[in-house]
């Protein structure tokens, strides 16, 4: 016998809309190593901006119109986008209307890194590579923590929304951003159809030029070409928005492998690029690689947090900061991490002091050395830090488990009202 839970947002409530059911087929009694029980948002129900959070997906989920956005920063979980997208496309699919922009990317292809698959980034020319996380390198980063550097005479990028999605054609977009080093004049940006731009915009606080576009498309192509021949000529591409009229969920995911509170410090464009925004749910997965090393400064650590909530409030007060504790993760693939405990302890007195809520993935996992037991059962490769495919989507149905039962509580609904679980034979 295994256990299923299905996503029925508002299915019987709702019969006139189309909102969909998607099986989260990971959940299964066979791993009696993880602490099923422990998986909540903790804390929410005293923080005002959850209840506001709450009340906006309650209308989206009901087929309302509402902007929501929500971003997820942390280090390489993040930058393979593989258990973020699986919330996304969760949460863009629970009503007609919840479907928003693909908001933020970063073309990772060109920096040599790896990239999602759920969008496809073509080039070419010679591009380096530089992140914040890579103490050597020296260079402007923004929102995204990478940045790729071109000196040649002549790239073409080509960007395709739509990639390995659970849905089809899940995206598409009328406007694009391309976040660069604009103080410069060494290079100019022209798209292969030039005929699509209707009109162009530049912010010089954040550095990006913004074209609109004649029409929807999923794909575009556009060149990067030097137009002065000067010595140390150079394009730095920070970063991408694909943007359209839709309101909905937006769904962000900030993240560079190795990424750590430090190294995002490195990061001198981040505030400004930040503040475009106006996040409703800013989920903070960063602490893995903060926890790594033996010279962890727990107070430091936990100054770090302060100061990105501080920056969070400054971008929308009524945020909903929701702060996940990292997953129990070995040194150097021998030793389980003792330090990964010391972290937990300081996201729990930030949470309580900032009146924000956790998410104790450490404890659902099983607590200190528990990545012993999800590596033997495949879920976590041998280095025992990061998860396989299964064990990212492992990790999503459980936050949006624990968001779902969150929000049920909060709007005093019936249990399983949002997940509806069902027994199989």
């Amino acid at each position: 016998m295994r256990n299923k839970l299905l996503f029925c947002v508002w299915l019987f409530a709702l019969p006139t809309l189309l909102a969909q059911t998607y099986v989260l087929d990971t959940i299964q009694n066979k791993y009696t190593f993880v602490n099923w029980k422990a998986n909540s948002i903790k804390m929410a129900e005293h923080s005002p901006a959850f209840k506001t959070l709450f009340r906006k997906l309650d209308t989206i989920a009901k087929g309302g119109e509402e902007d929501l956005h929500i971003f997820h920063i942390g280090g390489s979980h993040i930058q393979a986008d593989i258990y973020s997208n699986r919330l996304r496309s969760y949460l863009q699919t629970m009503s007609p209307t919840a479907k928003g922009q693909r908001g933020f990317i970063y073309p990772f292809s060109i920096a040599k890194t790896n990239n999602p698959g759920n969008y496809k980034v073509e080039f070419d020319g010679e591009w380096a590579g530089y992140r914040c996380s890579v103490r050597k390198d020296s260079v402007a980063w923004g929102l995204s923590g990478v940045t790729a550097v071109f000196k040649d005479s002549v790239s073409n990028v080509k960007l395709k929304v739509n990639g390995n999605n659970y849905h089809e054609k899940m995206y598409d977009f009328n406007k694009i951003r391309i976040f660069y080093d604009d103080w410069s004049t060494d290079y100019e940006i022209s798209f292969k159809q030039d005929s699509l731009v209707t009109n162009t915009t530049k912010n010089k606080e954040a550095h990006f030029i913004e074209y609109t576009l004649n029409k929807n498309v999923e794909e575009i192509e556009f060149c990067i070409r030097k137009v002065e021949d000067v010595e140390n000529a150079e394009f730095l591409m920070m970063g991408i928005e694909l943007m359209n009229d839709n309101k909905g969920i937006q769904y962000t995911s900030i993240g560079v492998n190795g990424g750590s509170f430090s190294y995002y410090d490195r990061c001198k464009y981040f505030d400004d690029q930040l503040l475009l925004y106006k996040p409703d749910l800013f989920i903070v997965s960063v602490g893995t690689n903060d926890a790594y090393h033996p010279d962890f400064n727990p107070q430091e650590y936990k100054a770090y947090y302060i100061d990105l909530i501080k920056l969070i409030q400054k971008a929308n007060p009524d945020c909903a900061v929701l702060l996940t504790v990292p997953n129990d993760s070995y040194y150097k693939k021998k030793f389980p991490n003792p330090r990964t405990r010391i972290a937990r302890r300081m996201i729990y007195e930030v949470a309580k002091e900032q009146q924000m809520a956790v998410w104790d993935f450490y404890e659902i996992m099983g607590g200190f050395n528990s990545s012993q037991s999800w590596y033997t059962h495949k879920l976590m490769p041998r280095d025992r830090i990061h998860f396989t495919v299964m064990g990212y989507r492992i990790k999503a149905d459980l936050l949006l488990q624990a968001l779902a039962h969150s929000w049920e509580k909060e709007l005093k609904l019936e249990p399983n009202a949002i997940l509806n679980q069902i027994i199989n034979e």
